[in-house]
């Protein structure tokens, strides 16, 4: 395993493993028995970086919690520790069964805050939660109202690092300004949707006519470039397995990538796999890994073949040409 640190305050700073495991599914769609046997797997190869989120899974028709309610029975279980970096997401749990983030999500008031990062302390079994984001936009809520209560969490060591998931660029820059200003902790680890395969601006989004904050787009690079202290996860870097299933990539929640460029990045990939005698989704993942702004997957498994295949990606080294080629596509 390779590792990079997040964060720049000593006393809140982390090193994490290059490769993040996302628990989305887990204590619904992948039970009790297989999550446990992932997430063994993942420590035992010198996985640190664990992500959930309080709304998972939500759309069982609940308000969340079942994944963050596992890893705690999982940590307890093992008597896991410090060692591993677990961080959860507040914002977007829907106000009540059966409803979604984009329509009654709690939102980031300062009560929400507070209350939400209590209960998935309890959840998790955390006396202090590694990284908290804040899940999506909540323009309703004056950003110096949120920035003011995340900073709250860290100054009483209920919260060590802070993130932000789904936000504008220009968002993210004034709720660290703000921060900055008022003498508080800032976001310091960024979150997206971020592949391999480059997305289309111009649809819109189901928040805003201007689109989903959702991707890791050319404003958001050129701010990483700006400041690199700054960490960046990308979510769903296998594409929820489109890169080896047609039917997947093909689907309604894909449309963005539906382009002419998307073809020419496809084969420029299944080249580059051939050539190193790895998978598509190995390459990708090595792509982000080693790109000139290094970026953390977050990838899921819900078997531990596929852990396993995305484990072996970390040591996967692509050539200058390698890269080149693949850059270069579409």
């Amino acid at each position: 395993m390779k590792y990079r640190t997040i964060g720049t305050d000593p006393r809140t700073r982390r090193e994490v493993s290059v490769l993040s495991l996302g628990t989305m599914h887990f204590g619904t769609a992948t039970g009790e028995a297989a999550a446990f046997a992932i997430l063994d797997r993942y420590a035992e190869a010198g996985g640190t970086f664990i992500d959930t989120a309080d709304n998972y899974a939500f759309w069982t028709g609940t308000q969340g919690g079942e994944s963050e309610e596992l890893l705690g029975r999982w940590r307890r279980s093992r008597g896991v520790g410090d060692e591993i970096v677990i961080a959860t997401k507040v914002g977007a749990r829907p106000l009540a069964p059966g409803t979604s983030f984009t329509d009654n999500a709690e939102g980031l008031s300062a009560r929400v805050i507070r209350e939400a990062a209590e209960r998935s302390r309890e959840r998790l079994g955390m006396d202090r939660l590694d990284l908290l984001y804040a899940h999506i936009e909540d323009p309703a809520v004056p950003l110096a109202e949120t920035v003011a209560a995340f900073g709250a969490l860290v100054a009483e060591r209920t919260v060590g690092l802070l993130g932000v998931s789904n936000h504008w660029a220009w968002r993210v820059e004034r709720a660290r300004s703000l921060a900055a200003a008022a003498g508080v902790p800032g976001y310091e680890v960024l979150q997206y949707q971020h592949s391999y395969l480059q997305p289309r601006t111009d649809l819109p989004g189901l928040h805003s006519p201007d689109g989903m904050p959702r991707h890791l787009g050319g404003d958001l690079l050129s701010y990483l470039r700006a400041e690199p202290r700054l960490a960046i996860v990308a979510y769903s870097p296998l594409m929820k397995g489109g890169y080896v299933r047609k039917d997947k990539l093909a689907a309604a929640e894909f449309a963005e990538f539906d382009h002419p460029g998307t073809p020419a990045r496809l084969a420029a990939l299944r080249e580059v796999a051939k050539d190193a005698g790895a998978t598509v989704n190995q390459v990708v993942l090595a792509w982000l890994i080693g790109a000139e702004i290094p970026v953390i997957p977050l990838i899921g498994a819900s078997s531990l073949a596929q852990l396993d295949e995305s484990l072996a990606a970390v040591d996967l080294e692509l050539t200058a040409a390698q890269r080149a080629r693949l850059d270069a596509a579409g």
